[in-house]
């Protein structure tokens, strides 16, 4: 039998012994009932005193010693005191963990900032004091936009995209570069996590340099042989023998001068990444001059169509839009079959206005899509040497984009063709008078 049990037993037959004494004394006395209420009233007054002690011991149990009853209050008393020391147990074992996640996240070499629902200051570690100049008297409450004022962070917070991080550089009169990544957990609350890149971006600006300097000097040389290399082609008393060679060093030294020509151009573009305004950009016109510049090609799509939902104008600097819109088109050329298609498509709905390419070429592994657009990546090498590609095309229309405020999506089918999308936001658009007609040609 249980102890709890044992002692309910005990008590009920306490209670009954006392009814049984005090009827039995009464009716000694001439009056059974009213010994009986007697008695009824004693075990009360007892039963009421075992409770005043109960809870002078609740009020004063962290320096006072359990009273010593017996029976069912004994037993309630030591369930109390049993979960009295589970809570202890708990609550130091939670302190120990909190201490612990306190000393781990102040040794992280990287910031750390807990948001809440609202986007309010919870918690954040040393680090993340010490680079983004926050107090912990001041600041625990606050939101974080009042605090991290830039335009790049606010925006990356409003897109809800949190797959990449955002760089900023604070104002504080310093080269100072920070990564800020939000993983959102929980019931809506943010972890904000902050590094500092410093040292990364000032390689990546020494590296930039470097590619350009060394471009604009490999520029007079190439254009200095490949002057020679024409002049010795043309000459009548060549052996036969080197036509070939000739023929084949000035292919590559083209295709030296195109890569220098990319080069000096992603230097530009990734030197100046700031948003760009522009004018209103003919984009119908654009796709024409494009499928004829296609079918100009020695080598090009059987099929090459231009599809026109809407006559809209898109704003922006024309000479990058047409850079990074030819890039596109003469990707899917080189790599779509000559029996194959390709289709240019513009079109605009609430989400702004859209460019797409669709070829049906050999379609690209989904394991290589998210590298696309980094420097001299290529899915096949060997086939992109053998149509002269440089690897910076996309590199090049991921930075346009950017400074257009747009994005690029890519969709492919391996063996079923590919597509790739520039979506350009709604200000970016100014629509016509007169509305167009879908048009293909």
């Amino acid at each position: 039998m249980q102890p709890a049990t044992q002692a309910w037993g005990f008590a009920a037959v306490r209670l009954l012994g006392t009814a049984v004494t005090g009827f039995g004394a009464g009716w000694l006395f001439g009056n059974p009932f009213g010994g009986l209420a007697a008695a009824l009233a004693l075990h009360l007054a007892w039963v009421l005193a075992n409770l005043a002690r109960l809870e002078w011991w609740l009020r004063h149990r962290s320096y006072a010693d359990p009273p010593d009853i017996g029976g069912v209050w004994g037993e309630i008393i030591a369930q109390i005191v049993r979960l009295h020391r589970r809570k202890r147990f708990h609550k130091q074992r939670f302190v120990q963990l909190m201490r612990q996640l306190q000393r781990s996240t102040a040794a992280l070499p990287n910031g750390v900032v807990i948001l809440n629902a609202q986007r309010e200051i919870v918690w954040f570690n040393r680090m993340a004091a010490r680079l983004l100049s926050l107090r912990r008297t001041a600041d625990l409450g606050m939101r974080i936009e009042n605090l991290l004022r830039e335009p790049e962070f606010v925006r990356y917070l409003a897109r809800q995209d949190f797959s990449n991080p955002v760089i900023i550089r604070p104002m504080t009169g310093e080269d100072c570069y920070l990564s800020l990544q939000v993983a959102p957990y929980g019931d809506g609350q943010l972890l904000l996590l902050v590094s500092d890149v410093s040292r990364q971006m000032r390689l990546e600006a020494v590296r930039r340099d470097f590619v350009a300097n060394a471009s604009h000097e490999l520029r007079s040389p190439l254009t200095v042989i490949s002057g020679y290399l024409e002049t010795l082609g043309q000459d009548p008393a060549l052996d036969p023998d080197l036509h070939a060679p000739l023929a084949e060093m000035r292919r590559q030294a083209e295709r030296m001068t195109a890569i220098i020509r990319d080069l000096l151009e992603l230097s530009r573009l990734e030197e100046t990444g700031e948003i760009v305004g522009g004018e209103p950009i003919d984009v119908v016109a654009l796709l024409a001059l494009l499928r004829k510049d296609t079918l100009a090609r020695p080598v090009h799509p059987r099929d090459v169509r231009v599809r026109v939902d809407s006559d809209a104008r898109l704003i922006g600097d024309e000479p990058e839009i047409h850079s990074a819109f030819s890039n596109l088109v003469d990707n899917a050329a080189k790599f779509t079959p000559a029996e194959g298609s390709l289709e240019m498509r513009w079109w605009v709905d609430e989400d702004g206005g859209h460019f797409a390419v669709s070829d049906t070429g050999m379609g690209i592994p989904p394991e290589h899509i998210p590298r696309l657009t980094e420097r001299f990546y290529r899915v096949d090498a060997g086939r992109s040497r053998a149509t002269g590609g440089s690897g910076l095309g996309l590199a090049i229309v991921k930075h346009v984009l950017q400074r257009h405020g747009a994005t690029l999506e890519v969709r492919s089918t391996l063996g079923g063709g590919s597509t790739f999308t520039c979506h350009f936001p709604p200000e970016r658009i100014k629509a016509q008078l007169q509305p167009l007609t879908s048009a293909t040609a």
